[in-house]
C-alpha cells in the first residue's frame, strides 16, 4: 500500500473524516442510540480504532455495541473481514469495509478508515469520526454503561483534556506518522522534532502525577496510551521516531505500563495484529515485509511503581473483570463480551484473560 503525500512539501497530510453524523440519545442526526443496533469495526492493529475498543470495554458497552474485527492485513481494497468464516462479517454479512461506506454514499472515492459505527439494518456506514465516537460512548450511551463504570470525560475537566488532546494529536498521534511517511527530509524533521519535544513535555507532567488531567484515568489518557503501546513495537523502527525507545524514557514507560496493567488497556492490545499491519502493509517503507522478532513484550507486566503517585484509576467507579478474575485492588464489576485479543503471545501476557 503506498501512501500518497504532499508533492512539495513532502509531508504526509490525514485525510478529515467524511461521515461525521453522531449517535445520540436524541437522535438528532437520524441515529438514536439504541443497543444492538450498531456495529463497531475496528482494525486491533490501528490506534484509532483501538481507542473505541478501551473506551467500550472500560464503560461496559461491549453488549450494546458489538464489534467487527477487520484483518490487519488489507488488501487494495482496504479493510476486510478475512478472519471470518467465508470472509465475509457474520453480522453485516459484508466482505470489505468499503461495502458499507458505499451504501450511505454510492458516490464516494475517499479512504476507507477504522473505527467505523455502520447501522447494521440499513448496511449503511454512519461515522468514521474517530474523536467524537469515543466522546459519544461517555456522553450519549450512559443509560447502558455498566454499573461502576469510570467517568473519563468529567464535566470539571473537559476543557483541560480538550486542550491536552489537540496537542497529543499534533505532535504524538499524527506525528509518529508525519515522520515515518514523509517524503523529504525537512518534512521528517519537522514532525521528529516535534514529538520528541512533547513527550519531553509530558514526561515532565507525568514526573509528579500518576494520570494526564486529575487522578483518574481519562480520554486523555487513552488517546495517548494507543501511541505510547505502539512506539516500540512499531514506531522507533519503522517510522524512524528514534531518539529514545520509549522504554528509554522512565517517566513515559512507567505511565505506559500502568496504564497497560489496569483491566480495558493492555487485555485489548493485540502486538501480532500491530506488528503485521505496519510491517506487511506499508510496503513502501518495508518492502520486505518482514516483520521484527522484537521487541520483549513481557516487560510491559513488569513492576511500574506509579501507585506511589497516588490517584484512583476510575475514579469512584470499580474496575472491571477480565476473563472472570480482577487484575485491580479495588473493587471489580464484570465487563462483557470476550477478552481474548486473537494474539498468541498476548495469553503469556495475560494468564487471566
Amino acid at each position: 500500500m503506498t501512501v500518497p503525500t504532499d508533492p512539495e512539501s513532502g509531508r504526509f497530510v490525514r485525510a478529515p473524516n467524511h461521515f461525521a453524523a453522531r449517535i445520540t440519545a436524541d437522535g438528532r442526526d437520524g441515529w438514536p442510540v439504541e443497543p444492538g443496533r450498531y456495529r463497531l469495526v475496528v482494525s486491533r492493529a490501528c490506534p484509532w480504532a483501538s481507542r473505541g475498543l478501551i473506551v467500550r470495554r472500560l464503560l461496559g458497552l461491549e453488549s450494546a455495541i458489538p464489534a467487527a474485527i477487520a484483518d490487519p492485513i488489507q488488501d487494495e481494497r482496504s479493510w476486510r473481514f478475512t478472519l471470518d468464516p467465508d470472509g465475509r462479517d457474520p453480522v453485516l454479512g459484508i466482505r470489505f469495509l468499503a461495502e458499507a461506506y458505499n451504501a450511505a454514499e454510492p458516490s464516494y472515492d475517499g479512504g476507507i478508515s477504522v473505527p467505523a459505527i455502520v447501522d447494521v439494518p440499513s448496511g449503511k456506514l454512519v461515522t468514521n469520526d474517530y474523536p467524537q465516537i469515543t466522546l459519544d460512548f461517555s456522553t450519549e450511551w450512559t443509560a447502558y454503561h455498566r454499573a461502576g463504570a469510570p467517568d473519563l470525560y468529567p464535566d470539571k475537566h473537559r476543557e483541560e483534556i480538550d486542550e491536552l488532546n489537540r496537542g497529543v494529536y499534533k505532535d504524538v498521534n499524527a506525528a509518529v506518522y508525519e515522520a515515518g511517511f514523509a517524503a523529504k527530509q525537512a518534512a521528517y524533521d519537522d514532525a521528529f522534532t516535534r514529538l520528541f519535544a512533547k513527550l519531553d513535555e509530558l514526561s515532565e507532567r507525568l514526573a509528579g502525577q500518576r494520570f494526564l488531567v486529575g487522578d483518574t484515568v481519562t480520554e486523555a489518557d487513552i488517546r495517548l496510551f494507543t501511541t505510547l503501546v505502539r512506539f516500540d513495537a512499531v514506531y522507533h523502527g519503522h517510522f524512524k521516531c528514534n531518539r529514545h525507545k520509549l522504554a528509554e524514557l522512565p517517566v513515559l514507560w512507567a505511565y505506559a505500563r500502568d496504564l497497560f496493567q489496569l483491566p480495558g488497556f493492555g487485555d485489548t492490545v493485540d502486538f501480532d495484529h500491530i506488528k503485521r499491519h505496519y510491517y506487511q502493509v506499508h510496503t513502501q517503507i518495508n518492502p520486505s515485509r518482514i516483520v521484527p522478532n522484537g521487541p520483549d513484550l513481557s516487560l510491559w507486566v513488569t513492576p511500574h511503581g506509579r501507585e506511589e503517585l497516588g490517584g484512583r484509576p476510575f475514579g469512584d467507579g470499580a474496575a472491571a473483570v477480565v476473563g472472570g478474575r480482577c487484575r485491580y485492588a479495588g473493587s471489580c464489576q464484570p465487563l462483557l463480551g470476550s477478552s481474548s485479543t486473537g494474539s498468541g503471545n498476548m495469553s503469556a501476557l495475560y494468564p487471566w484473560a
